[in-house]
């Protein structure tokens, strides 16, 4: 029976080609569309479950409020916290703290930069899955100054793979100074972590943390274990009087302090905080992908539901037949049933051709190396995503296959061989509403694909009220030992290579635009009320800085050598930006120049207001922000250099920063590239939503192509007539496409406030977005228009030009 079912079905296939192409290419292409997007969705949501612990670990995270108002929501929080919790709350079983640095490493002559360093306590072996190759995770990193470090980072510093073991006990020196015995080597941290390290050192090396600023030096992650089963959230709701007990309302750190925690699973893609320890992803990004993946599919699962249920008619007599040849409504339900089964697998083979033909491209694209074995192997949960593939495809080919096979089995077989058999004026109306249904998603998509071309381009031409282009970064000559000279040292680096040819400026400062500043709390003016403090983000600059960044100085002055001391308490100007002018109470910019400030306990002097500027991506907005002369040894350098043969330039640099800073690396960047990597996720969500709006269009398109085909089909006999009796092609044209285009319109007006909806919801992530201007919603329907009416035209042209009279002839 089975058997019997599949020569016939392969038959029909074949007889109809033209059809089953188009509907084998539809599905085809939106399978290979929803598996290449599922790989990238199952990568992004299987962060961190390689942990054991998973379900049980959580971070904290901390919001400061002052004078009612949040003024900070970040991960970074007090050295103490993570401690007390744990001796409080018996529900915490374990906890690290986590400090993250960048490292230089020496062994012997070697030098080794850039690697990515965490600061964690012995537990940290415990509560994450992070395995030892060589040593023993129980005592790792219990003693001062040990650290354990990757497969990777041992081969490049000693250049052995095997014998593991023989590497305990090697000591390698940390920034020039600090010695670390290796008592461990782990397995290279997977690239599904939230947290990216080349190597672990003892928290207990770290002296500098005491008791007494545990509860205020606020520059570290805390993790908990918490026991299974345990609810996180009631565990949240004790936090109010802990918070109370450490702090006493604002007391103790200026301002109020409140704890949440947030599960370990969350820590990728469900990250909105300040000083994040890590890259991390887009919700809304994932979530918005995998939604077009299934609109995809769903499209051309339409397409063949749409195209199936038109050719009813020309199978209305073989339904007759078979019916009183004695088959069965179930036996003819299981062989169309058993049709829409190979055209499904068909599609489904040419998805997973197409999938292996694009995989380079596409790991490109999203900067990840996936693979369809991947998805099968280490998707969600592991096994789980083949059950969820095998159910979606079998579902899909359930629900696309059943409707056809349902109106095709219900012709009853004395009216269709009596010629009595006409259209249900029901399927017309269904597939009407599948045809709208295809096209209001599309415009959806075609419309949200404009709005974010438009605010990605907005962002990348917005004035960030400073130039960083063409500005060359390098990195703090970190091994240089701290002296009385250093400030003099890095002052005539400065000035030499400003002297080079091709370097339009120099300076040097703390952080750079791009940067996570650090925030004072305790802000206020010293001719105003003791209670009226305020946070303002802060950090320390070079002379010329503001210059060299062509920041606008709308009162007073930058500053100069004068205001710079070897003696940092002799440090006494500042420069505030208009935010912060703003935020202070002054009336004005000048009258800002010439007061002072109160920070930490020491008085200054404001020299200057500078306009604002974006410190950050256009996510945030501008915050208030000061700016302190600053000489130190984590100093950048940026160098305005001309555009022109860069590496001889940079070449020449190299050679001065050799010449004062012997021993260091040199290391740089250009800092637009490093600025811009802030819209990583928005870039790549722009390409990917682009690139499969357009598979969208392409299903839909060849759906209603294949529609025309099946209508111009059937009124064929009507245009011979039509043309002896005198119409033109263009008559005919809209004779024919009218219906279509009518369609088309009613899915714009439907796809309009749905696309609304949603892209205004994603440029609420945005602190400065673009508006949704009406043109875009005209555009996109003119495109969706055009689209349709140049594939109906294609073949309704073909036979408005036939000669009438072969088609009568024919017919």
């Amino acid at each position: 029976m089975l058997t019997n079912y599949f020569k016939i079905a392969w038959r029909n296939l074949m007889k109809n080609k033209t059809f089953s192409l188009i509907n084998i290419a539809g599905l085809s292409i939106g399978m290979a569309a929803c598996l290449l997007i599922l790989q990238y969705v199952s990568f992004e949501l299987s962060y961190d479950q390689f942990n054991n612990n998973a379900k049980d670990v959580y971070r904290v995270y901390n919001d400061r409020y002052q004078n009612g108002k949040l003024i900070q929501h970040t991960t970074k929080t007090y050295s103490a916290i993570s401690k007390a919790m744990h001796n409080d709350y018996p529900e915490v079983i374990n906890y690290t703290r986590v400090i993250k640095n960048v490292a230089i490493l020496s062994y012997n002559t070697k030098k080794i930069g850039g690697q990515s360093l965490l600061w964690v306590e012995n537990s940290f072996l415990a509560m994450f899955s992070y395995p030892l190759l060589a040593g023993n995770s129980a005592t790792a990193l219990k003693e001062p100054n040990t650290t354990v470090i990757s497969e990777t980072l041992a081969k490049k510093i000693f250049g052995v793979n095997d014998h593991l073991e023989s590497l305990i006990g090697k000591v390698i020196i940390y920034r020039g100074r600090q010695p670390l015995e290796i008592t461990g080597i782990f397995r290279d941290v997977p690239k599904n972590s939230h947290l990216q390290f080349d190597l672990l050192c003892s928290y207990i090396s770290l002296s500098w943390i005491t008791t007494d600023n545990e509860f205020t030096y606020a520059g570290m992650q805390n993790y908990l274990q918490l026991k299974p089963g345990t609810n996180y959230q009631a565990l949240e709701a004790k936090f109010s009087p802990f918070s109370k007990k450490y702090f006493q309302e604002n007391k103790i750190s200026g301002s109020v302090e409140k704890f949440y925690l947030q599960p370990l699973s969350k820590a990728h893609l469900y990250s909105d905080f300040e000083d994040e320890i890590g890259k991390t992803g887009s919700a809304v990004a994932v979530w918005g992908l995998l939604i077009i993946a299934m609109l995809v599919i769903f499209i051309a699962w339409i397409n063949y539901i749409i195209m199936t249920s038109a050719k009813s008619l020309e199978r209305a007599k073989e339904v007759g037949i078979r019916k009183v040849a004695g088959a069965t409504r179930q036996q003819l339900i299981g062989q169309f049933l058993s049709e829409s089964l190979i055209i499904n697998v068909v599609a489904l083979l040419i998805a997973l051709f197409l999938v292996n033909l694009v995989q380079d491209g596409f790991n490109r694209l999203v900067q990840q190396q996936l693979s369809l074995s991947y998805l099968f192997e280490k998707g969600l949960n592991g096994y789980s995503i083949i059950l969820s593939l095998i159910a979606f495809i079998v579902a899909g080919i359930f629900l696309s296959g059943f409707y056809p096979s349902f109106v095709l089995s219900s012709f009853k077989p004395m009216l269709v061989l009596k010629g009595k058999y006409t259209r249900s004026n029901k399927g017309i109306l269904l597939r009407k509403v599948l045809v709208i249904g295809q096209f209001a998603v599309t415009i959806t998509l075609v419309i949200g694909s404009f709005v974010v071309y438009r605010q990605l381009k907005f962002v990348n031409e917005q004035n960030l009220g400073m130039d960083i282009s063409q500005m060359l970064i390098v990195k703090a000559p970190a091994l240089t030992q701290w002296d009385t000279t250093f400030m003099r040292k890095e002052s005539s680096f400065i000035n030499e290579i400003m002297e080079l040819p091709g370097v339009l400026g120099a300076a040097h400062s703390g952080s750079l635009p791009g940067d996570e500043l650090w925030t004072n709390s305790d802000v206020k003016r010293t001719d105003a009320p003791v209670e009226a403090h305020f946070t303002v983000q802060h950090t320390g600059v070079g002379p010329g800085f503001m210059d060299l960044y062509q920041m606008n100085l709308v009162a007073g002055r930058e500053f100069t050598s004068t205001d710079y001391n070897d003696d940092r308490n002799k440090l006494h100007s500042i420069v505030l930006n208009e935010a912060a002018m703003k935020l202070l109470g002054f009336k004005s910019a000048n009258d800002a120049v010439g007061k002072q400030i109160n920070t930490a306990g020491r008085n200054y002097d404001v020299i200057g207001v500078v306009a604002d500027f974006h410190q950050r991506s256009l996510h945030y907005p501008i915050e208030p922000t000061m700016f302190f002369p600053h000489f130190s040894m984590m100093d950048y350098f940026s160098v305005k250099v001309d555009p022109h043969d860069l590496s001889s330039k940079i070449a020449v640099i190299k050679k001065k920063y050799d010449s004062f800073f012997p021993g260091n690396l040199f290391d740089y960047y250009f800092l637009d590239e490093k600025f811009n990597e802030q819209y990583g996720n928005d870039k790549l969500f722009g390409k990917v939503f682009s690139i499969f709006s357009g598979f969208a269009i392409l299903i839909a398109s060849l759906g209603l192509f294949g529609l025309s085909l099946f209508a111009t089909a059937q009124r064929i006999k009507e245009i011979g007539i039509r043309k002896v009796l005198g119409a033109s092609v263009p008559n005919i044209l809209m004779m024919l496409s009218k219906d279509f285009i009518k369609l088309v319109i009613i899915a714009f007006f439907i796809a309009l406030p749905v696309a609304w909806f949603v892209m205004n919801n994603w440029l609420q992530n945005f602190a400065y977005r673009i508006n949704i201007n009406l043109w875009i919603f005209v555009a996109a329907g003119f495109l969706a228009l055009f689209l349709a009416v140049a594939t109906i035209s294609f073949q309704t042209i073909k036979t408005a030009v036939a000669n009438p009279a072969k088609i009568l002839r024919t017919e």
